[in-house]
């Protein structure tokens, strides 16, 4: 009862600070961390309090469900959940990603070659809308439409203040096979296997992602939770050990759950080594505290408003460079295409590798679509992750390698998240961002357009 009585003043607080923003100024939400890579205009009033929406509400063991507010971080939910012997659906691979912000700007994992998205797993939730107001969305009902399309909304739609979840039983650890191939399309053929039969050399599969080092080395990453260790210690890479190395030298591995939830965020995936992290002199006088995503994240932020890095490469007369963060959806039969070409075009390594499959809770035929992220129900894709810059070839501009990626992702057939930099003109944008559906919901949740469009969120940086 506590609980809920805080919460409904932490949604007090929130309506009262919206209604204090004036008509005509941007509406953002005050929050310290976020793992968004675009950069945008800086805020000229104060943002939303979410200060009080942190937090869990209550976990149901029996029904496998949990009431979250929207701005409770997975590592925070993960903390209340794993005692009761559960998990969400899908835990995306950074800690201080919230719930809310991965509904409404999507999220991904190694279980989502079965359980979809994290919006898949959400029974309701409770919305702030454009206009004020309070809104509770379910899959049917009056609320419907907007529930349908919060994912993938950015906050343009509103903001989640409650949530409710389907939750997934696990076990105490997770079991890996680190299986190599040489040939993409032998990569993808074990992918389409797994995903079919949840299964791989006749042991049941429960996770599922991989690393591409190169066109000819790339690893599927298949595990199981298990309580049965086998009498080997589980592996600890929140120490010297850095985990995506291992899987060129393991074929087998354990970790713990919770371990294994949060195996990227460490490191960054790779991306700590731009911060020297990685070098064992450096690793060993830099603070385990601080060898986290949000901590890496909060240096990047530093370098864009300061650009030191930038200004020493100019010295050295290096060309400038173009920043290439993107996620990317390739349906599972072009993903060998599309990982040669990237390879060959683009050059960066290594890339991430997610299978996916929109979730099906009845079974084959029972998945649905999301208007504003129209991946299509039962097609295999394969979400690749690459995060990095490249230098910036005389004569071309920044953003072209971005630009070129979009058309190779749009000619494929796929999908690409808009966490960082998008370059679509709208009318582009809008076909393939679901724009006619995101007009009809914003005009009835958000009649005055006080929160900033999808487009002008995600293109224009506003």
């Amino acid at each position: 009862m506590h609980a809920l009585r805080d919460h409904d003043q932490a949604v007090a607080q929130l309506r009262r600070s919206y209604a204090a923003v004036p008509p005509g100024k941007p509406v953002r939400l005050a929050k310290r961390t976020s793992n968004l890579f675009r950069p945008r205009s800086a805020p000229r009033t104060p943002g939303l309090d979410v200060s009080g929406l942190v937090g869990v509400l209550g976990v149901d063991r029996a029904a496998r469900t949990a009431d979250v507010q929207g701005m409770c971080t997975y590592e925070d939910l993960v903390d209340a959940t794993l005692p009761h012997g559960l998990m969400p659906l899908v835990v995306p691979q950074l800690r201080t990603i919230t719930l809310g912000g991965a509904v409404t700007g999507l999220g991904i994992e190694s279980t989502s070659f079965r359980n979809g998205l994290p919006h898949e797993s959400v029974l309701e939730l409770d919305v702030l809308t454009g206009a004020g107001e309070i809104v509770t969305a379910r899959p049917d009902g009056p609320h419907a439409d907007l529930f349908a399309a919060f994912p993938n909304s950015l906050g343009s739609l509103g903001y989640a203040t409650r949530l409710r979840i389907e939750l997934q039983p696990v076990r105490r650890f997770v079991a890996l096979r680190n299986v190599r191939f040489t040939r993409l399309e032998a990569l993808t053929d074990a992918i389409a296997e797994v995903t079919a039969t949840r299964a791989w050399a006749g042991e049941p599969v429960d996770v599922m992602d991989g690393v591409m080092f190169s066109p000819g080395e790339a690893y599927l990453v298949l595990g199981s939770f298990t309580d049965d260790t086998g009498r080997v210690p589980p592996s600890d890479y929140t120490g010297q050990d850095i985990y995506y190395r291992s899987l060129r030298r393991r074929t087998h591995d354990l970790l713990s759950t919770y371990d294994y939830l949060w195996r990227w965020d460490t490191d960054w995936f790779w991306c700590s080594a731009a911060f020297g992290a990685q070098h064992p002199v450096v690793r060993r006088v830099w603070p385990a505290r601080w060898r986290r995503s949000d901590v890496y994240h909060r240096l990047v932020r530093l370098e864009h408003r300061h650009r030191v890095a930038a200004r020493i490469d100019r010295w050295r007369g290096q060309p400038e460079r173009e920043r290439v963060v993107q996620d990317v959806e390739i349906p599972l039969d072009r993903t060998a295409d599309f990982l040669r070409w990237f390879a060959h075009t683009v050059g960066m390594a290594p890339v991430w590798l997610c299978p996916l499959r929109l979730r099906e809770p009845d079974g084959p035929g029972s998945a649905r679509a999301w208007p504003l992220y129209p991946l299509r129900p039962g097609r295999d894709y394969v979400n690749v992750g690459f995060w990095g810059s490249v230098p910036i070839a005389a004569g071309a501009a920044d953003g072209d390698v971005n630009r070129a990626i979009e058309r190779e992702v749009s000619e494929l057939g796929g999908h690409k998240s808009l966490y960082s930099d998008a370059y679509y003109d709208r009318v582009v944008f809008d076909r393939l961002y679901g724009g006619d559906t995101w007009r009809t919901v914003k005009d009835r949740y958000d009649p005055d357009h006080r929160l900033t469009g999808l487009y002008e969120k995600a293109v224009a940086r506003q």
